[in-house]
């Protein structure tokens, strides 16, 4: 059964519609709250970041008020990256977490990102519990008010998540001489991550660090790669690190300019850690990771097994294989060694750590060659399109067509009012036929 208010990464929307309202993040923060406290913990305490959406003030405030209505005491740590609010839920031994950010969505979207106590995404299991408990008459729970929750802000939330990924490298590692480009996608990792790097003695040239509230993403970020090309080549960088507005996301770029995806730093890290004796089991990718990626692997003896798309799928098939390396073509890296969801700074410093010997981006990073692949995007009103059944004849006939020749998939966005198709073949002409005939049946 599909869930009521949670997609594949959270409660995303736009803002002041449908679920992103004052009066619902209230009873989320409510029926969350509700949910955490009675998981048998003598504290209870929720701890909050954001990103940079000017909605984040409206949202916030709602949130922090229906969580201390239940009697959970709340600490705030302002914008923060999505698995640094993770890492602090777990080390602070807090009952849960909430980030709230609508990743690489636009200004004017926002959402939120639960996490237990262990810095893990919730199950659709819990979320389901949780939901049930929103559309509960929520007086049942509200507490006494002697037993109202307290609320206070910490100022060192950053501090202490760059004091957590240091920890995971040995103390003399450093980046002295090396340039690096850092495109923060005005998003939430504008403050940690030029802080850590250079302190770590990188030469760094940072862009999309000038928050305003509603420029987040624009044109800039992950999603918005000539950027960060253009920006390593004008300063002659080593490499370029670019974000998304959560900072969960990675795109990095060589030195030459070529975008490296997160298909292409799996295949690297994936390769590096089985010389070092450090991969277990194999990686997990999903149903969008290139075949390139697969073929590779195999030829190096690495098992590879594909997910739902969805950072929170790919972690739950990594620890039900116990396999610690996964990730998606977007970006979404999950470092099972070091953390629960994807990190991009984390990711980053992983990478850095390879190439501190002096080794060339283009020659660490470009390790396989994909199969050509195109995604595209298709705005629509309704994603339920998908099951027409003039859709469903267009995507059998497109399937028809590749058949052998190469892959087509078709899903709805769980976070954005689109459909996504992605076909990936040899044949570049094929690949254009086939997504041709299925966005005509879309609009």
């Amino acid at each position: 059964m599909k869930n009521k208010y949670f997609g594949t990464d959270g409660i995303r929307g736009t803002v002041n519609k449908g679920n992103i309202t004052g009066e619902k993040f209230f009873k989320f923060g409510l029926a969350s709250g509700t949910y955490f406290k009675n998981q048998k913990k003598s504290k209870q305490v929720a701890i909050i970041a954001k990103d940079t959406r000017l909605s984040g003030y409206t949202l916030e405030p709602a949130l922090v008020s229906g969580l201390v209505s239940g009697g959970m005491h709340v600490f705030t740590l302002g914008p923060l990256p999505t698995n640094g609010l993770a890492m602090l839920t777990k080390s602070m031994k807090a009952n849960m977490g909430i980030m709230i950010t609508a990743s690489h969505n636009p200004y004017y979207d926002n959402g939120l990102k639960l996490f237990g106590p262990d810095g893990m995404k919730l199950s659709d299991k819990i979320e389901k519990k949780i939901e049930k408990l929103i559309d509960t008459k929520n007086t049942k729970q509200l507490t006494n008010p002697k037993l109202l929750g307290r609320v206070k802000r910490l100022e060192d939330g950053n501090d202490r998540y760059i004091k957590i990924l240091k920890n995971n490298f040995p103390k003399n590692f450093n980046l002295k001489g090396t340039k690096i480009v850092l495109d923060c996608a005005n998003g939430a990792s504008y403050k940690a991550a030029p802080k850590l790097l250079s302190e770590l003695g990188a030469k760094v040239v940072s862009i999309g660090i000038k928050p305003n509230g509603l420029n987040i993403n624009e044109k800039c970020g992950s999603t918005y790669t000539s950027k960060i090309k253009s920006a390593v080549k004008r300063f002659k960088a080593n490499v370029g690190i670019s974000f998304d507005g959560d900072a969960d996301r990675i795109i990095m770029c060589d030195e030459k300019g070529k975008i490296i995806n997160g298909d292409q730093i799996i295949a690297m890290l994936a390769q590096r850690w089985k010389i070092k004796r450090i991969l277990k089991g194999g990686v997990i990718g999903t149903l969008m990771s290139n075949y390139g990626l697969e073929r590779f692997l195999k030829n190096k003896n690495i098992k590879f097994f594909r997910s739902k798309v969805g950072d929170r799928y790919v972690k739950e098939k990594m620890k039900k294989l116990n396999f610690n390396l996964g990730g998606e073509q977007s970006g979404h890296i999950i470092l099972g060694k070091f953390a629960t969801t994807g990190d991009g700074l984390l990711v980053a410093l992983e990478v850095l750590f390879s190439l501190r010997k002096g080794k060339k981006a283009s020659q660490l990073l470009n390790v396989f060659k994909p199969l050509p692949q195109i995604l595209e995007n298709v705005s629509v009103k309704d994603k339920n399109i998908i099951n027409s059944l003039k859709c469903k004849k267009a995507i059998k006939r497109a399937n028809y067509i590749i058949a052998r020749k190469g892959r087509i998939l078709v899903r709805k966005s769980g976070t954005e009012p689109k459909i996504r198709i992605m076909a990936e073949s040899y044949d570049s002409d094929l690949i254009k036929k086939c997504i041709k005939i299925i966005k005509q049946s879309i609009k």
